[in-house]
């Protein structure tokens, strides 16, 4: 058995073609070539841009030389209703002084500390799966489970706060209205040019920023008052920049917890009902991480015990990352691959890709955890494999979302045996790696 891999595009279509079908899903817009070759290169009548698989040039962009290939806003340009000036769209000086403030907030002990609340969620979402056993879309089930743990460690609130449920709901409406590339971004123009977004992704981007607002400076008082936790919330509102001893203003910090949300929520989310569907293909693998998350206690130290639970994960995120594709702009021209990228050029990295590559991986499209023990999968886990990027900026949160999928895969599968129905899914990138109709599984009692 193959886990699911969305259909390749024919080889040759017309640049508005593509267009509609990177905007319908970027997954099924590509050719089934790009699984093999170590780079593409895609002409537009404004930018080029070139799809890089081998390795030297991934460790250039990422590693090597990361000021040299800012993010590009093609599709950043999509994001910013909700995101802002987040540090998932920013470059330069700004994006420097904004990871000086947000990363002391996952170093060290912080992790330990953020370990109550992911915990308390799993809890939480062992019993709402006792009361809904039977068929049903997983999706739905660690999205709510993924934006409790969010809520519990950044807010110390439960995902029952009023406020909390409605940023939830607010997010789920919005995750499926909003393609991942916005058109106008494909035309070149000055950064204040209209980007024509949906009313409904305007709406939806303004009522969660709204909500995270009035959590923000509910925060804000507590903390002026002496009452606030001493949870991530209060850590990334406090934190100096170590070289100008100032801290985030209150927009600053509602981008943030935007991003906060969207990284630690939807990535999640898509990466644990991928891994459980994985796990419902392959029951032998379920009953092991059954058996082993028997280990798993409310003591930080007892998830080091979860080995195969981690493999199991970690393949998960390798057959699903939950960000597909990463784009980065030439600052200056480039040589790739024996061929000129000018100044501009748009180059794409892509965790989908680089996964599946048949040039790089041993059976790169089956389901094998136990890959990470052979020299192909260190190989490969050193230099071909970046569900949470490289280099620099790799993401923050990367040590807690193991943690946490790890965490609430031991929990719910020691509670519930989980089997796949006639229903196969069909991944497709929106924000984040989803499926097209859901995920659905015959939850039982185990």
């Amino acid at each position: 058995m193959i886990p699911p891999k969305p259909p390749a595009r024919p080889e040759k279509v017309s640049l508005w073609r593509y267009m509609k079908l990177f905007r319908a899903d970027i997954l099924s817009a590509q050719p089934a070539k790009l699984y093999r070759a170590w780079m593409a290169e895609f002409k537009t009548p404004f930018f080029r841009s070139y799809l890089a698989n081998d390795l030297e040039l991934v460790k250039r962009v990422l590693k090597d030389r990361p000021d040299d290939f800012p993010k590009s806003d093609r599709i950043g340009a999509g994001l910013r209703p909700l995101l802002g000036n987040s540090v998932f769209l920013t470059n330069g000086e700004v994006w420097k002084r904004q990871r000086r403030i947000i990363d002391p907030a996952f170093e060290g002990g912080r992790l330990r500390d953020a370990y109550g609340g992911m915990y308390a969620a799993g809890q939480a979402a062992v019993v709402r799966m006792q009361s809904n056993l039977g068929v049903q879309d997983i999706e739905l089930e660690t999205s709510h489970a993924a934006a409790d743990v969010i809520f519990r460690t950044l807010f110390s609130i439960p995902i029952e706060d009023e406020t909390a449920t409605a940023v939830f709901e607010k997010f789920r409406d919005h995750q499926r209205t909003q393609p991942i590339l916005n058109l106008a971004a494909f035309i070149p123009g000055p950064k204040w040019m209209p980007r024509f977004f949906s009313r409904s992704t305007k709406d939806t981007a303004a009522d969660i920023r709204r909500l995270i607002t009035d959590l923000t400076q509910r925060r804000m008082d507590a903390i002026k008052a002496g009452t606030a936790p001493d949870d991530l919330a209060t850590k990334i509102m406090t934190t100096q920049d170590p070289e100008t001893g100032a801290t985030f203003s209150t927009d600053e910090i509602v981008d943030q917890v935007a991003i906060f949300f969207l990284a630690g929520h939807e990535t999640s989310a898509s990466a644990l009902a991928w891994t459980l569907y994985l796990l419902a293909m392959y029951p032998d693998w379920q009953d092991k991480l059954a058996e082993e998350g028997a280990a798993l206690t409310s003591d930080f130290s007892s998830v080091s015990k979860l080995r195969q639970t981690r493999d199991v994960f970690r393949e998960g995120l390798r057959l699903y990352p939950p960000v597909p594709m990463m784009v980065r702009e030439t600052a200056c021209p480039e040589t790739m691959r024996n061929r000129a990228a000018p100044k501009g050029s748009q180059i794409v990295l892509s965790p989908w890709h680089l996964h599946r590559h048949e040039r790089l991986w041993d059976n790169p499209d089956g389901f094998d955890p136990t890959r990470w023990g052979t020299e192909n999968g260190k190989k490969c886990q050193r230099d071909a494999y970046i569900p949470f990027s490289s280099g620099p900026r790799v993401c923050t949160g990367a040590g807690f979302a193991m943690v946490e999928g790890v965490l609430l895969l031991a929990m719910l599968t020691r509670q519930f045996r989980f089997e796949v129905t006639d229903k196969v899914p069909v991944p497709v990138a929106h924000l984040t790696v989803r499926a097209k109709d859901g995920i659905w599984l015959n939850v039982t009692k185990r």
